[in-house]
Parts: structure tokens; C-alpha cells; sequence
């Protein structure tokens, strides 16, 4: 796996300061997983009663723990529940082994920490196709149980971590009924992203009491407005896995909460951010705003076409407004559009309408908006009232570097 050593250009100045989220606590360790004296293993310890929701990849190859913990999910919360999540080792592709490698996890998790197997839940991200050793990570287990603290959410986002050139976390308060209710995610994720359920690894955790049906819903609903909206090489990966945790440790009823669930989205919204921001190889954080479609469902296919296009996404990487290429990538996407009733800008400059350039268009004034870090593409279809927003990078030579020697 390549040694990444600086930070993305587009990273936040710090990791932000999370709230404690009372009913869960983090512990790390360094387990040799892959690498020597590298964080690797985090374990998250949920009390009892905690509501477990999720949503992972729909790709064919998915791993043996994200099959597991799809198993699991929709079963008793009355008991606790325990998250333990590996990196350099994606425990994919792996037959028989994987499933071995973690039964003995959850297994060994089980007896330590007192949780019932089939609430414990694991997760692994890194290489694909090469065994487990499992071994290390069940030798570290007493030690992550006596390490637990509500305080380290931090450690544990720096633990999940793989290309990943900052830790990502996200938080959101709302008062209901006078009552105060804390949510608090981190993420891991910087290549092999194009979500097709939710994204890389994700861990969401909130104070408030949420039925684990309805904590479904609001995960699965906010995850296609979110998560499913960005994309950094077209490429879903074996291992995307999304949690949300409920602890209820607040006492207040939240599930309903039309304030709770716009929290909720603007904690998801900014962990998928990061994760485009540090899309491997980033310099530009590129939004990707299309109107006008016959349905929401076109738009999203447009959005995508022009987001997942290495044409579209060079031109941005060199600061080009090759207004062309998005055309090109309209055209390919196979959702309906009408050459002479589509436009297009740049930022705020009109680049294209009626079929062709505009005739107000200034080369330099869509140049000087593709030097910026934070980019606009808007389309305008013509054709209705879809409407769709998604978000990718740009594609340089920098991912080329990270992906070449991803194994060495």
C-alpha cells in the first residue's frame, strides 16, 4: 500500500472537535495487520439498548464482513453491540478463510467484551485478496477492552484510515423538546469511490432513541441524498459499509424529529465532502449542479456521467474549461437531453446554450473559475423539473502514483 505522506490541499485545517456521545466508547491499538507500529484496529463498545442501522455495497464481491454484518442487522437491541473495524487488510475476496477470519473476531470480541456475537459487528479495508490474520487482531482484544474511553472518536478515525491523507469527522447538535441530542460520525475513504449504497467505511453515532426501523429509514434515505451522490474514480469498493448507532443515552425520543433528521443529513453530507476532498491525487473539490432533467433519476444519471468522465475530470485537473467535455459526457450518459435546449456554465459565466457556445461566453472568465479549489458545473436541461447535485474531484497524475504501488 503506498506510503501517503502529504495532506490533500483540500483537507480542513484540524480534525474537528467532536461531542462526546455518551453510550459509546472508542479504543485503538497498533496490531500489525499489515504494517509495524501503525494504528490499525478500532473497537467501538455500544451499551445496551443501542439501535444499529446500516447500508453497504451491492457489489457482487463484497466481503466476508460486510456479508456478515448484513446478517446481522434488524435483530434484538435490547443487549449491547460492538463495532471492531481493521485497516490494511480488506478481508475480501478471501473464500472460506475470510468467513473463519471473522468468526473468530466476533467471536473473540464476545467473550472479552460481554457483547452477544450477533451483535458485533466487524468491518476491514485495505487490500483485497490476501488472508486475514486475524490472530493479531484477537491478540490486541484485552487491550482495546481496557482501553476503552467515550473520549477517543478521534483515535478511532486515524485507526480506519488506508490512502487516506486526514482522519474525517463530523458532528451536529439539536435541542428537542428543550432537551439537547449530540450526533457525531467519522469516515474513512479516499480512492475506489463510487458508492453504490452508501461509501467506504462510515461510522455515525448519536445520544438520541431511534427504533432500529426507523433508524433504517432515516439512514437509508439520507445516504441517497449524501453518499451516493459523490464519486472519486467511478469505482465501488467490496468493503463499503455506512453504521449509524442510536445509544439512546439523551432519553429523548428523536425519531421522528424533523430537526434530528436534518442534523443527521448535514453530518453525512460533510463526512461525504471529506472524502471527495481527499479523493487520492485531489487538487479540486468540483460540484456538479444539474436542473432541468425529465426526472430527479435523469439528473443523477447526467450528474454522474459528467463526474465519472477521466475526459471531464482532467480538463479540471489542467484548469481547462473544456465546456466540450461535459457535452460529450450529457450525450453518453443515456438519460434524455435535447442538444438545443441544454445550457451550461462555469461558475457563474454561461458557457453554452441553444446548442452551442454562448455568444456572451469569455474564455478567460471560465478560465480564472477553474483555478479555484471549489468548482461549479451546472446544466440545465430544458426538458423539466429533475434536478439532481453530486460531487467529485478532479483526476491528476497523483492518483496514477498512489494506485501504481497501492501493494508495495
Amino acid at each position: 500500500m503506498a506510503n501517503i505522506t502529504s495532506r490533500s490541499p483540500l483537507a480542513p485545517a484540524h480534525f474537528p472537535e467532536l461531542p462526546v456521545i455518551d453510550g459509546v466508547r472508542f479504543a485503538t491499538v497498533a496490531a500489525g495487520v499489515r504494517y509495524q507500529g501503525r494504528t490499525d484496529v478500532m473497537l467501538a463498545l455500544l451499551d445496551p439498548g443501542t439501535s444499529v442501522a446500516g447500508v453497504f455495497t451491492r457489489s457482487a464481491t463484497r466481503s466476508a464482513p460486510v456479508l456478515d454484518c448484513q446478517s446481522k442487522l434488524g435483530g434484538a437491541s435490547d443487549g449491547p453491540a460492538a463495532i471492531l473495524v481493521n485497516s490494511g487488510n480488506s478481508n475480501a475476496f478471501t473464500g472460506h478463510y475470510g468467513q473463519t477470519s471473522v468468526r473468530e473476531i466476533a467471536d473473540a470480541v464476545a467473550r472479552i467484551s460481554g457483547v452477544a456475537t450477533e451483535r458485533v459487528f466487524t468491518a476491514s479495508t485495505g487490500v483485497i485478496g490476501e488472508p486475514l490474520p486475524h490472530a493479531r487482531i484477537v491478540d490486541k482484544l484485552s487491550e482495546l477492552n481496557d482501553g476503552l474511553d467515550a473520549n477517543r472518536i478521534e483515535d478511532a478515525a486515524k485507526a480506519i484510515m488506508t490512502t487516506d491523507t486526514f482522519a474525517k469527522g463530523a458532528s451536529a447538535q439539536v435541542e428537542i423538546d428543550g432537551q439537547a441530542v449530540s450526533i457525531a460520525g467519522i469516515a474513512k475513504g479516499s480512492g475506489m469511490i463510487a458508492p453504490d449504497m452508501a461509501t467506504m467505511l462510515v461510522y455515525i453515532f448519536t445520544d438520541a432513541m431511534v427504533g432500529q426501523d426507523r433508524l433504517q429509514a432515516l439512514l437509508s434515505g439520507l445516504n441517497d441524498l449524501t453518499f451516493n451522490c459523490i464519486t472519486v474514480d467511478s469505482d465501488t469498493s467490496t468493503s463499503d459499509s455506512l453504521m449509524l448507532c442510536a445509544t439512546g443515552a439523551s432519553g429523548v425520543e428523536a425519531g421522528d424529529d424533523a430537526g434530528f433528521e436534518t442534523a443527521l443529513h448535514r453530518v453525512m453530507l460533510d463526512l461525504a465532502h471529506q472524502v471527495v476532498r481527499d479523493g487520492e491525487g485531489a487538487t479540486k473539490f468540483v460540484e456538479i449542479r444539474v436542473t432541468g432533467a425529465a426526472s430527479d433519476a435523469d439528473a443523477k444519471v447526467h450528474g454522474m456521467a459528467i463526474a465519472n468522465s477521466p475526459l471531464v475530470k482532467t480538463a479540471i485537473a489542467g484548469e481547462d474549461p473544456n465546456w466540450g467535455r461535459v457535452v460529450m459526457a450529457i450525450g453518453k450518459s443515456g438519460a434524455a437531453a435535447d442538444r438545443d435546449l441544454l445550457s451550461i456554465r462555469f461558475g457563474d459565466t454561461l458557457v453554452a446554450e441553444k446548442g452551442w457556445v454562448s455568444p456572451d461566453y469569455r474564455e478567460e472568465d471560465a478560465a480564472a473559475h477553474m483555478k479555484g479549489q471549489s468548482l461549479l458545473i451546472a446544466v440545465d436541461l430544458g426538458l423539466g423539473d429533475g434536478a439532481a447535485t453530486v460531487w467529485t474531484c478532479d483526476l491528476t497524475h497523483g492518483y496514477i502514483d498512489i494506485n501504481a504501488d497501492y501493494r508495495s
